[in-house]
């Protein structure tokens, strides 16, 4: 059974070749990967034409900046593979990864599956240590304790479940939940896929992702936005910084708290004044 690894990449020079190469050692013999440049500034395209996999057929695409939603969708309409597995240019994985995250799929007891095995890859980095914090994850994971079974993202599925419902809805940020709203299924829980995945890892990267995270559709529109911009106000975020610093033991968390919060408020206004909104 053929697997399509898809693969969005927007100014991923840093992290795309570490993803690739993890992906050349994987047990699964037959796969693809196909990377969707999506309107990249940075060095991405040049290290994508130079790259030679040793053990998978590979492929790249350009687009302009769509966002990820839409740069996966590209990458379907192109995948050979009866499994579409949607992973992020900063990932990179254990062995047996693939061969873990499609048995469900492949023993006919799901449809699509995730995994909650999700490691911080920099943990060595305080801000990225700090990010866990600011999102209550559990220490080392992408995730918070006692992580339910099934969720609303999907790492993989059968294409023809995917193409049945036409695919992601191209939004920026609320890109990934929108297969499941169409589905109408979640994915099933896939023992054993290991993976690792950066938090931003320095203080620019933290505005620049909060940033992009400002700019996300709110659930009470206006008042929403009002009432985080409110929370994003200095004094709160110093107060809040302080108060998980002596909660964690994290000194550097005043800072990157302030900073966040920054980003944050910058993303708002930036989406109320120009329409520019998460992509």
């Amino acid at each position: 059974m053929k697997v399509s690894v898809i693969i969005p990449s927007y100014n991923e020079q840093d992290s795309i070749l570490e993803c690739l190469g993890s992906l050349e050692k994987q047990t699964l013999n037959d796969f693809e990967v196909i990377v969707v440049d999506d309107g990249s500034t940075d060095r991405s395209l040049g290290i994508l034409r130079a790259y030679k996999p040793s053990n998978y057929n590979f492929s790249y695409y350009i687009q302009k900046h769509l966002g990820p939603g839409s740069a996966r969708n590209f990458a379907s309409s192109k995948a050979k593979g009866e499994i579409l597995v949607f992973v992020d240019a900063d990932m990179t994985f254990d062995k047996v990864f693939l061969k873990k995250l499609i048995k469900p799929i492949e023993e006919g007891s799901a449809k699509g599956t995730f995994s909650k095995e999700e490691y911080v890859s920099n943990w060595e980095n305080v801000w990225a240590r700090c990010w866990n914090i600011n999102e209550g994850w559990e220490e080392k994971r992408r995730h918070s304790k006692n992580y339910p079974d099934k969720q609303k993202v999907f790492r993989a599925i059968l294409k023809k479940e995917f193409d049945r419902v036409g695919g992601f809805t191209p939004g920026g940020y609320n890109d990934d939940w929108s297969l499941y709203k169409k589905l109408k299924y979640q994915a099933i829980l896939a023992k054993g896929a290991i993976f690792y995945h950066k938090n931003p890892s320095s203080l620019k990267e933290v505005f620049s992702h909060a940033k992009w995270v400002g700019k996300r559709p709110y659930k009470f529109g206006l008042l929403g936005k009002l009432y985080t911009l409110g929370k994003s106000l200095f004094p709160f975020s110093t107060i809040f910084g302080f108060y998980k610093y002596i909660i964690k033991g994290e000194p550097a968390f005043v800072l990157f708290k302030i900073v966040y919060d920054f980003g944050i408020f910058c993303g708002i206004l930036e989406a109320v004044f120009t329409k520019n909104y998460a992509k």
